[in-house]
Parts: C-alpha cells; structure tokens; sequence
C-alpha cells in the first residue's frame, strides 16, 4: 500500500479510502478537521492542534468517537505507515450519518480521517520573492452566525475569496470581517510590520486562532520584536514596511502587493526574513 489513509481504526489504499455519500460532512459541511505538518517525522505542533480539534467538535457538539490519547497515537502511526518525513496530515472528523435531513441527532456513527501525504501550498519562488494579494469582495463569516474559531469543513466563503484571487491573477486573497477590517486571508493568518513592530489582527476580528500564528508570535517576542494583535484596514496593509502570511501549510510566506499596489519597496523585509529563519530552525529543533 502506496499510501495508508486511516478510517475508523483502519488503513486503506487512497483508491479504497471511502466514507458514505449521506456523511452530514459532505452533505452539509458539518465537521472539524485540522492541518499539520511533519518534520523530520514527527509532527510538529501536534498538541496543540488535538486540543483546538477537540475545542471545534465540542462547539459544534460533535462526539468524536475516540478521546484525545487515541487520536495521538492514531495521528502519529498514520505518519510512521506512510513513512514520509516531511509532509502534511488532514485529519477529519465528521457527523457521519445515513439518511438525508439536518437533522444531527440522527446521525449515530462519526467517521475519523486521517491523510497523510505530500503538499506544497505556494510555489516554492513565492518564498523568495513574495506573494500578490487581492482584497476580496466575499468577507468572513460573520462570528455571529459561525465562530472563525470553530475550523469547520464548511469554506465556502474562503473558496470564493480564493475564486476572486486567481481570477485577478494571483493566488491569495486578503479577507475583510463584516465591519470592513482586515481579517485574514483565505488559509492563511496575516501579519504586517509598521515601524519596527510586528502586528496581527486579534482573534475579536474573526480570525482562526492559527497554531503556526501563535507561534510566530512567540518567536518575535523572544527575538526583541514589538508584538500587538491590534485592528487593520486595507489602509494599514498599504502604508505596511513588510506583510507576510503564516499557517500549518504556508507556514511563513511574504506578501509585496496588495490590490496592485507594492508593499514598501516590494521587496521581502527583513524581520519577514529573520521570521522564516527563526520558524525553521524552531521546527527542525521541535523535531
């Protein structure tokens, strides 16, 4: 077997990996799930992504049918059968069910996936030499209706905004709240640097509270770096000295123009560069 895909305790080949087309998570989006990356075979950060998986399904009051100890120990023997040391994982839980209707409580029998494969977001010259963005007309869901903290499989929205971006030619997108502030792009957190200091929006403006966010905040603090969490507009990103992206899949990624407009020079800062260096060698010594 090429690739393991685990379902419910059992691995299967990518072409036998199958769940039921009345799954609630594919019928109404309604699941969790979480990205994680493996370096060095082991994946980095796991802890803290178990507990917001965990934190998602009690929100949604999702049952995942085994604790967090055996989601560890299934997370971390899907990596050693697939035998990749650097990859991404997906692991997914939804309501599962067999039989249409909304109706959650129907639904008896919760599926759990995990994927473990190759991924490569951005083309590896956007690290380089950093990425367009667009500001998309589809804003976030308003945390009223579903909290941007709950990592849902319903992305609708962010598969729009990532519509709009590759239809203007690029392929990210900057993401406004339903009060016109910056929010967060498609998959990804933003951050800007303004004078020296390093600033992300906080978690009040919609955003997902991202792992590799946090982390990166620790970092800069630890470096000497200013960190605010503090409200943008499109006007902050434009008048910004450096912005880049950070996620799971991302991980640290420059951003040089926004709307057709550079960025400072348009050039890759250097608390960016310093960022991304101190964010590798944090992971490869996480490892």
């Amino acid at each position: 077997m090429s690739q393991a895909i685990y379902i419910n305790g059992e691995y299967f080949s990518r072409e036998d990996a199958k769940i039921s087309v009345y799954d609630h998570g594919l019928l109404y989006g309604d699941g969790v799930f979480e990205g994680m990356r493996v370096y060095n075979s082991k994946v980095f950060a796991l802890e803290d992504h178990l507990v917001r998986l965990y934190e998602s399904a009690r929100a949604i009051a999702l049952e995942i049918p085994i604790n967090i100890d055996e989601m560890r120990t299934a997370v971390e023997e899907t990596v050693t059968q697939n035998g990749l040391a650097e990859a991404y994982v997906r692991l997914v839980c939804t309501r599962g069910g067999n039989q249409l209707g909304l109706d959650p409580y129907k639904c008896e029998d919760p599926q759990v996936i995990i994927i473990v494969d190759k991924i490569s977001l951005y083309p590896e010259k956007f690290y380089t030499e950093g990425l367009d963005l667009i500001t998309a007309s589809t804003i976030r869901n308003h945390p009223a209706a579903l909290s941007p903290r709950i990592k849902s499989l319903n992305y609708l929205n962010n598969i729009m905004a990532k519509i709009e971006a590759i239809r203007a030619g690029c392929i990210e997108a900057v993401m406004l709240n339903h009060k016109g502030e910056v929010a967060e792009c498609t998959g990804d957190n933003l951050f800007i640097v303004r004078r020296g200091r390093l600033i992300t929006p906080p978690i009040h403006a919609g955003i997902l509270e991202g792992i590799t966010r946090n982390t990166v905040m620790d970092l800069a603090r630890e470096a000497g770096i200013e960190v605010a969490e503090e409200t943008l507009t499109r006007h902050d990103l434009f008048i910004a000295d450096e912005c880049f992206l950070t996620g799971s899949a991302a991980e640290v990624i420059p951003a040089v123009r926004l709307d057709g407009r550079l960025i400072a020079d348009g050039q890759v800062g250097p608390i960016t560069r310093q960022l991304n260096e101190l964010f590798r060698a944090h992971v490869s010594a996480d490892t």
